[in-house]
């Protein structure tokens, strides 16, 4: 193995092999800060990859890079180009001397754990997922007798999310809030939800972010230490980056100011999440002396996506305009597609699904995207239907109550003050111990003898879980937890539903087995973070056959052959409002379009439905004005003709 030799430059040529010139230049840079605006299948990955490497062989340690994305499959992806790189470099790098590729919220973990016990935050906390914050405002709301039907949680929580992702804690928007009846109400939730968080030794996903910002204002000894530790900051899909993010990004740059920022504002999509494209105008603001370098060549599309593409998005205003080309073939036409209901729309998709089969494009080159969740039904049966493979992105592995309920086991047995990951297995199995003495254990009272013995007797076993964890490989533990918690037997035991969810239990061995080379407990805690931090696009597994359905949002980052967009109607793409609120609200819209144009590779199928079930009854549509945005000579019309069940013609 290699020894990585600090200030060693070997000139390595062949990474600037089939890199364009405006690659070059973004691979070449070294110090200072560095703005990539980088369009759609323009190879960025490729281009930030390359960077890290040549700036490892001119001879900065590898440990000093630190590198950003937004979903733990991106990262895993930029983490195994890099290391496919640094292995051809000369000399060629091995082993742990590797840049620091995560995600933000993996970030927050990794630095709040090492020292988060500054701001009071424990080494070992749980972290929260949506559902079980979601939980936690429920029981706040319970608990402060406050109507849930007045001041829904789902709505309580998003608030408080958006909040934090602005920075702004409990106690300072208790202040703000004043007597005004909403804010009051909404403070007196929020700071109960802390104090259940705080008596958890819990956070949720936004602390993650929002803490280690609070961290790093107000600790200048921790502050000083990332900063002298990471020297080379590279922040991908910066247009998404809501406050919380971009103060992150700007405080562990502040002494070396050699920040690479690579975004698209064509691109951000996630203002419901706090995104703010604006934060790409931000950074020219901070860094007056940066470089600016736009990747504009397309590599992904045909000239007839890519131009279409180009027309719809040249509508909106906030933008910073660029000129995509490739120099790929022209392509096929556009495919555009009127049908009379959503069952016709449907059955036309299958149909074109197996024209594609027929002419030998694999289920992976297919992808249907729709703008709305409930759009995926009647696309599913239609697959059902006519015995098409498929694979629904957004159900996740980790999602699965079972999954859930067995990484309880290892949360509890971590963190004893997790008291909902305790309630949630303290009877799965079954172990005889009743609601009422659950509710009175943990309020502090006596138990019966029989009642104090099975307490006593689980607590052991947590006892016993939390040992194996501090000495045993990640993959052992998985199987000690089957057996030693009767998980194992009472599912075996069950339905066929039962047997399906062993099954999925049986699948966390081979997935713990990727972390048996850590050591423990770190192996284990890192698949819990893991597991607590997956997106949607992580649960997409390239070894399932089928097509891929999902949403537009759920679609972001990545491509395919062949894709269909199906709903393309007025209220549903663009979604109802459009038009009606501010510019930055209606613009988004058709950004969202442009993210669903640019993920089509070589052909793309466009369809509307003239009539829509919706909440039950049939709605009359118009044809999306998105399409009229499209120049005609782009696209065709399709003609098809089926039988379908149920089809009432509207004239």
């Amino acid at each position: 193995m290699m020894k990585f030799m600090p200030g060693k430059a070997i000139l390595n040529d062949f990474l600037f092999e089939n890199l364009n010139e405006a690659q070059k230049r973004v691979v070449l840079h070294k110090n200072g800060p560095l703005l990539v605006l980088a369009g759609a299948g323009s190879g960025k990955t490729k281009s930030i990859s390359h960077r890290i490497a040549h700036l490892i062989s001119r001879g900065i340690e590898p440990e000093k890079i630190l590198a950003i994305t937004f979903t733990n499959k991106a990262a895993k992806e930029m983490r195994e180009r890099i290391m496919s790189l640094l292995r051809n470099l000369q000399p060629p790098i091995h082993g742990s001397h590797n840049p620091f590729v995560s995600t933000f919220h993996a970030l927050g973990v990794y630095i709040l754990r090492k020292s988060g016990k500054k701001i009071g935050v424990p080494k070992n906390f749980s972290i929260l997922d949506k559902e079980d914050s979601l939980a936690v405002v429920k029981t706040a709301t319970e608990e402060l007798k406050i109507d849930p039907k007045q001041f829904q949680p789902g709505k309580m929580q998003a608030i408080i999310s958006k909040q934090k992702g602005e920075l702004m804690d409990s106690e300072s928007y208790k202040q703000e809030a004043g007597k005004d009846f909403f804010p009051s109400a909404l403070s007196k939730i929020w700071s109960k939800y802390e104090e259940q968080l705080n008596k958890q030794r819990a956070l949720d996903f936004d602390d993650l972010i929002t803490k280690t910002v609070f961290l790093l204002e107000k600790d200048k000894e921790a502050r000083d230490y990332y900063q002298n530790f990471w020297h080379y900051i590279l922040i991908d899909e910066y247009q998404d980056t809501n406050k919380s993010q971009y103060e992150l990004s700007k405080i562990l740059a502040g002494k070396h100011k050699n920040i690479c920022a690579i975004g698209d504002i064509d691109q951000c999509i996630y203002a419901f999440r706090g995104a703010d494209f604006r934060n790409i105008i931000n950074f020219e603001n901070d860094y007056p002396e940066h470089v600016s370098i736009a990747l504009e060549e397309n590599y992904r599309s045909t000239q007839n996506i890519l131009e279409a593409a180009a027309r719809v998005i040249e509508k909106n205003k906030m933008r910073k305009p660029k000129e995509l080309y490739t120099r790929n073939k022209r392509g096929a036409e556009i495919s555009l597609f009127e049908a009379m209901n959503e069952q016709e729309e449907a059955e036309f998709v299958v149909h074109k699904v197996k024209e594609l089969f027929s002419q030998k494009h694999s289920f992976h080159d297919i992808a249907i995207l729709f703008r709305a969740n409930f759009q995926s039904r009647v696309l599913e049966e239609a697959c059902l239907k006519h015995q098409i493979p498929y694979q629904m992105l957004g159900v996740q592995f980790y999602e699965r109550k079972e999954v859930k309920d067995f990484f309880s086991y290892l949360k509890a047995a971590i963190n004893r003050s997790d008291l909902m990951s305790v309630k949630r297995i303290i009877n799965m199995p079954p172990r005889g111990i009743g609601k009422v003495s659950i509710v009175n254990k943990f309020a502090g009272k006596e138990l019966p003898a029989a009642g104090e013995k099975k307490f006593k007797e689980f607590m052991n076993l947590l006892d016993s879980i939390n040992r194996k964890i501090l000495k045993e490989k990640t993959s052992n533990i998985i199987r000690f937890i089957l057996e030693e918690t009767g998980m194992r037997k009472f599912l075996g035991n069950g339905d066929s539903v039962d047997k399906e969810r062993l099954e999925n239990l049986k699948e966390l061995v081979t997935i713990a087995t990727r972390y048996d080379n850590f050591n423990p407990p770190e192996g284990t805690e890192k698949l819990l973070i893991d597991s607590a931090l997956m997106s949607a696009q992580d649960a997409l597994d390239k070894k399932k056959d089928g097509i891929r359905l999902m949403t537009v949002h759920a679609a972001k980052g990545l491509e395919f052959k062949n894709v269909f967009i199906a709903g393309m109607e007025e209220g549903l793409f663009p979604h109802s409002g459009f038009g009606e609120g501010p510019g930055e609200k209606n613009e988004e819209e058709r950004r969202l379009f442009y993210v669903a144009l640019t993920r089509a590779k070589e052909k793309l199928f466009l369809s509307f439905s003239v009539t829509r079930t919706i909440f039950g009854g049939k709605q009359v549509n118009m044809p999306s004005r998105f399409l009229s945005d499209i120049p005609g000579h782009l696209y065709k019309m399709e003609e098809f003709k089926t039988v379908v069940e149920d089809v009432i013609r509207y004239v």
